[in-house]
């Protein structure tokens, strides 16, 4: 089932770019980050309260909790940057060096989590970064 919702993922990632492309025309990034981010927070509560989810907050450790608020401000300031570079950027040229979140996660991955580097994984990050090196030039 993950494998459908990273589908999904980056079928709304792409939605996310275009449709941000074209809601920044005219208006500062920064304040349209925060418009997004408002969307992002009602949505997101709103899921929580009718999923029932909001009774596992009393699980939440403070490591837990640390880590989220940490998350959560590396992921406000690549919003802010992602915004920044697609209202100076074209969005076909954006998006593809975004993407080189993925090199970064899986030489991370191995390197912070200790995760097991396969060769495949390994060929594919190279081919991510070839990707975006071309498409970038």
């Amino acid at each position: 089932m993950w494998k459908i919702y990273a589908i999904l993922a980056a079928l709304f990632a792409t939605a996310t770019a275009l449709l941000a492309k074209v809601g920044i025309s005219g208006i500062n990034s920064n304040l349209a980050t925060a418009i997004r981010t408002i969307v992002i927070l009602i949505i997101t509560w709103g899921i929580v309260f009718v999923s029932g989810s909001f009774s596992s907050i009393k699980e939440i450790t403070s490591r837990n909790l640390l880590f989220l608020v940490l998350s959560g401000i590396a992921t406000g300031l690549s919003w802010l940057f992602y915004f920044k570079a697609l209202k100076e950027g074209d969005v076909s040229k954006v998006v593809p060096i975004d993407k080189l979140s993925i090199v970064f996660t899986i030489i991370l991955s191995f390197l912070i989590l200790g995760e097991t580097p396969s060769v495949k994984t390994i060929l594919g990050a190279c081919f991510v970064a070839i990707g975006v090196i071309i498409i970038a030039i």
